[in-house]
């Protein structure tokens, strides 16, 4: 059932609209003053920016832990490998970061500081995404030229953070990307960025994952969208660019380990909110489905139910970058690896109840509650992707 204030007050404790979580909570100040306050004009990139900055580990995290009934990664719950499986981190990588990234057989890419944390949490045991990976700062003096100022690549002063790890016999470089389609701006150097990491570890395999918005009734928080389609629908910014409604496909998800994948999701399942109706689900796009695909926005789009953006019959969740991996593909042309997008739900469509801002705070306390929890189920989606390889 699409998600009220009501589910928000089941599953984290709070209204969001009548009792707004206090202003230190949240780390763009302007979304604050416009739930809290009710007075400043919020910017589409300043919703975008919440999500992506949030971190459940930092002075608002905690405070926004301590005002809900949210759980940090502190009660996370180490997952059962099967035996040799278990993802093995890597030592620290050669070079400060400042050259190319290492070749590996498969480049996992997220975005969001939360996704981050999961991610890692996952497959680099022992090496955080926020706190120890290492800084990705090779062309950055060029790339950054297209940026807009205050992009968080920008702010960062750098492109991303990396570490390695192995699982089975693959080794896979993971990548937190600073850069980000909504954040850097009308030259899009976000694909430059995707091109020089291509290139750079040459992989086989490339998986871009974190969190969506689920599309329709039939998702909930924790579920897995595994597709090997994306398509944007860019109706803002980016909607007089030649790609602006255009889609792109990869080869099938291999799907021998999903099975496996499902009984490792118990271990931290009791996370997610106590109003799903089941165990979460994985959900497997064939290439020719485009109406299951992973859809890119380039505005703060989420479904609701009154499809409000438009977004249902386009695909089973929305994010905000994945179709810049398909373009790229597209461009690199034989030369491209197989890729996939491995999205997790974190936010299901919203009840078009009240305004649609107050919509908006619905989705974005939702994300802030359990983006890093049903990120856990695509990181471990993206372990049986990796496993499943020949």
């Amino acid at each position: 059932m699409p998600a009220d204030r009501k589910w928000v007050e089941k599953n984290l404790g709070f209204d969001p609209i009548t009792t707004p979580p206090p202003r230190e909570t949240f780390v763009v100040k302007r979304v604050a003053d416009a739930a809290v306050k009710k007075t400043a004009k919020v910017a589409p990139e300043d919703f975008q920016r919440e999500i992506i900055d949030f971190d459940s580990e930092s002075t608002e995290g905690r405070a926004f832990l301590a005002f809900s009934t949210a759980t940090g990664l502190s009660r996370f719950t180490d997952i059962p490998w099967p035996k040799g499986l278990a993802p093995q981190t890597g030592p620290k990588p050669a070079g400060n970061g400042k050259g190319p990234l290492p070749r590996a057989d498969v480049l996992v890419v997220t975005w969001t500081v939360d996704e981050g944390h999961a991610l890692s949490r996952v497959l680099t045991p022992g090496k955080d995404s926020h706190n120890d990976y290492i800084p990705y700062t090779h062309n950055y003096a060029t790339i950054s030229t297209k940026m807009r100022n205050g992009c968080p690549a920008k702010e960062l002063k750098r492109l991303g953070a990396f570490w390695t790890t192995t699982i089975g016999k693959k080794k896979v470089v993971v990548f937190k990307s600073d850069s980000h389609m909504s954040q850097d701006g009308p030259q899009l150097p976000n694909i430059d960025v995707w091109r020089q990491i291509i290139t750079e570890v040459q992989p086989t395999l490339v998986i871009t994952t974190g969190t969506a918005g689920g599309i329709g009734k039939q998702v909930e928080v924790g579920d897995v969208v595994v597709s090997p389609i994306v398509r944007f629908d860019c109706l803002s910014k980016f909607k007089k660019q030649p790609f602006a409604q255009e889609h792109f496909s990869s080869k099938s998800a291999k799907t021998t380990k999903f099975a496996t994948a499902k009984t490792l999701f118990k271990a931290n399942a009791g996370q997610l909110p106590k109003t799903n109706t089941r165990a979460p689900k994985i959900f497997v796009v064939a290439p020719s489905g485009l109406s299951s695909s992973v859809v890119t926005t380039d505005f703060f789009g989420f479904d609701t139910s009154d499809n409000h953006f438009g977004l249902q019959g386009l695909g089973d969740v929305s994010e905000m970058g994945d179709a810049i991996l398909g373009l790229v593909a597209q461009e690199m042309g034989a030369k491209a690896p197989r890729w996939l997008a491995i999205r997790n739900v974190s936010d299901p469509q919203i009840k078009a109840e009240g305004t649609l801002k107050q919509q908006e705070q619905v989705a974005a306390q939702i994300y802030k509650g359990f983006g890093r929890w049903s990120t856990v189920c695509s990181a471990i989606t993206c372990w049986a992707s990796i496993v499943a390889e020949p």
